[in-house]
């Protein structure tokens, strides 16, 4: 989420040009919710989802792999640590923006907030990948640069991490294939402080991989580029979230639902675009997949009795 007009510019016409779509293309699709109190009527957070990464500008990430190499002469073996320069997520799922103003993060609003997107995904899976991925902003020193950059990006492009980041942020990573060498890494070549950081998450953002994990994202030695921060990644079809939501629809309206052992907190979608909406409520759900919902949170969705809504309960 660069801070730069131009770009958030041609981000929103690119979600107006995404919600127009039926389903996925071959080129970039980006969906952002946005968190609105509705008393303040402000914003206060943002969760955005980018479908068919890589196919309008290059994707790049490292991989982690071994090199081994065996002398009969000398009776040795030497494996290597290798990084290499990656396209793998080409077509791929990415999970982005997660933002939540620091007055919010309290109540489950940081769950509610990160969870939509998968609800999202499970109402319109035509738009989607099988591959789901998140990339975790990687671990900084003291003084909040990154020892990966300063020992190995700085060295091709000569820019401080924070620019570096910005350009690839608002004109894409064209300028990594026209610079980055080619040829794997050999990490034994970098100094300690630099390897020792790869896929290692910045303090901030450990409780987000601890939420991805809990979804069933895991990391399996893809990093990026930038800061070598570990990219999370899971089949769409086996996120927890996603194999827990229910399709329902409702039978009544009432005035106040209670929590109480019938009823309880969820995310509820309308389940429908463009006009797209999802609230945190509690909802009484009934046999035969029907639930109860309270006139004040249908008139939110927009949905009466007989609309179908999509929930997913709260942890």
């Amino acid at each position: 989420m660069p801070f730069d007009k131009n770009t958030w510019e041609k981000k929103l016409d690119l979600l107006e040009d995404s919600l127009e779509k039926e389903k996925s293309t071959d080129l970039e699709s980006v969906y952002l919710l946005v968190l609105e109190d509705p008393e303040k009527k402000e914003i206060v957070g943002t969760a955005g989802i980018v479908a068919g990464v890589g196919l309008t500008r290059p994707f790049y990430n490292y991989k982690l792999s071994k090199e081994s190499k065996f002398s009969e002469a000398l009776d040795i073996r030497v494996t290597s640590n290798l990084l290499n320069l990656v396209n793998d997520f080409t077509g791929e799922t990415e999970l982005i923006s997660l933002f939540l103003m620091p007055d919010y993060r309290r109540n489950g609003i940081g769950q509610f907030l990160s969870r939509c997107r998968y609800l999202f995904m499970s109402d319109f899976p035509e738009r989607f990948s099988d591959i789901v991925f998140a990339e975790i902003r990687g671990w900084l020193n003291e003084s909040e640069k990154s020892p990966f950059w300063e020992h190995l990006g700085k060295k091709f492009f000569n820019l401080p991490f924070a620019r570096a980041d910005f350009i690839s942020a608002v004109n894409g990573s064209q300028f990594i294939s026209d610079l980055m060498p080619r040829f794997p890494v050999y990490l034994e070549l970098l100094p300690e402080e630099a390897v020792e950081v790869i896929g290692k998450a910045h303090e901030d953002s450990v409780p987000a991989k601890k939420l991805l994990e809990r979804e069933g994202f895991s990391y399996l030695g893809t990093v990026d580029i930038f800061d070598a921060g570990p990219v999370m990644e899971c089949e769409r079809a086996n996120i927890e979230s996603i194999k827990n939501a229910r399709t329902l629809t409702i039978q009544s309206l009432v005035k106040e639902v209670e929590e109480s052992a019938t009823s309880s907190r969820h995310i509820v979608s309308n389940r429908q675009l463009p006009d797209y909406k999802l609230i945190m409520a509690p909802i009484k759900q009934l046999a035969d997949d029907e639930v109860v919902i309270s006139e004040k949170d249908a008139e939110l969705l927009g949905v009466n009795v007989g609309s179908q809504v999509q929930a997913l309960e709260m942890r």
